[in-house]
């Protein structure tokens, strides 16, 4: 009886999950045929462009010193619009954020404004590269009272490319692997007593580390890391690599080698994976995306790009409201192209689909059709949707 009783409720949450999806999928059809933008439910901003490291896959740190950052005050006044009041998830990144003297503080800010502008906000996630291990967990430390306090996730994610000095080349910095080695271990020990406080890991896929894959996973899955792996991306937009491609591209071997990875056991509960296995083997990326309706990036300059990976951008929040960018002409022609650009048919970027696939609807909707109540939920919370639906 306790097992019909489970699996009734699993069903039950499964047909909610699909009538929302449902209602989900004709909303985006109507705002992708009007043109007109959703709510944002997701954002990135790249607080910095200062690094120190000078990676082979990227050159957000040939961007010249004297280009300043957006200031504090202009990134709180962007999160305190009535623009963001559907917000669920904030993405912060750089360059290295942990550069920034003031992102405690801004932590702290975002923490009083989940109590009158960012009600929905559930996470805020910061990427680093580890390199600076005692200063990142020292802030840290700062930071998880805080959000505890305001009910929200603290998630750390460091970038790992490897467990060994093949890290360090990619990296090109010299004792990087033992860096962030550091870094997390840290991170680990300040999550004994702070369970909103949640670490992952982050590798891009190069011809150095595809081998390498094994050994980052069980590193992770030894610490209770979440991972997220995947190929390096070229782009005008937000890498600015373009000139990079010969050094990042995969060979067809390593291509049938990494789609073998994806499809193992250890990526079963992992859409990313899986879409990104069928763009191994056949070239083409097909996953749903809903940039420019529920998500847009900022860059540190404060030019807003309402996908990451095209270099078009909608204008500037240091002269105009987000408001009035994000339903500007300008971002409704920015808007279309999302889907039908070049590079949306080759996006590895993870995590992109997260936010999408609640907000798209229908592709997630076959999903739960395909599976049964059970691994659907499993699949569901392994990919942290709930906040979405």
């Amino acid at each position: 009886m306790f097992w019909f009783n489970v699996s009734m409720k699993q069903s039950a949450v499964s047909g909610m999950i699909a009538a929302r999806l449902v209602r989900n999928g004709l909303r985006c059809r109507y705002l992708r045929l009007s043109g007109r933008p959703g709510r944002p439910q997701a954002v990135s901003l790249e607080i910095t462009h200062r690094c120190v490291c000078r990676c082979v896959m990227c050159n957000i740190w040939k961007i010249p010193e004297s280009v300043p950052d957006l200031p504090l005050e202009e990134w709180v006044t962007l999160l305190s619009s009535d623009l963001l009041a559907d917000l669920r998830e904030l993405d912060i990144t750089g360059g290295e954020p942990f550069l920034r003297d003031d992102l405690v503080s801004l932590i702290h800010r975002i923490c009083e404004l989940k109590g009158t502008h960012l009600t929905r906000l559930r996470s805020v996630a910061i990427t680093t590269n580890g390199v600076l291990s005692e200063r990142v967990v020292g802030m840290v430390a700062q930071m998880l009272e805080p959000t505890r306090a305001a009910g929200l996730e603290l998630i750390i994610v460091c970038a790992l490319d490897a467990v060994d000095d093949t890290h360090d080349k990619i990296r090109r910095y010299d004792g990087a692997w033992k860096r962030v080695d550091t870094c997390i271990a840290g991170l680990i020990e300040l999550r004994s007593s702070h369970p909103n406080l949640i670490i992952g890991v982050k590798t891009t896929v190069l011809p150095e580390n595809v081998g390498k894959l094994e050994q980052i996973a069980e590193y992770a899955a030894e610490r209770g890391l979440f991972t997220i792996i995947s190929p390096a991306i070229v782009t005008s937009g937000r890498y600015l690599n373009p000139d990079r491609a010969p050094r990042l591209t995969l060979t067809a071997a390593d291509r049938a080698s990494l789609a073998e990875f994806y499809e193992s056991s250890a990526f079963r509960w992992s859409y990313h994976a899986s879409a990104l296995a069928g763009y191994l083997r056949t070239g083409r990326m097909k996953k749903p995306c809903s940039c420019g309706f529920n998500y847009f990036f900022v860059r540190s300059t404060g030019e807003v790009h309402l996908c990451p990976l095209l270099d078009e951008a909608v204008g500037n929040v240091s002269t105009t409201p987000i408001a009035t960018l994000f339903r500007s002409p300008q971002a409704r022609r920015s808007r279309s192209r999302i889907g039908r650009s070049p590079e949306c048919s080759r996006c590895t970027e993870p995590g992109l689909e997260r936010y999408s696939l609640p907000y798209e609807g229908f592709a997630y909707l076959r999903t739960l059709l395909r599976l049964k109540p059970r691994s659907f939920l499993e699949l569901h919370h392994h990919l942290g949707l709930d906040k979405y639906v």
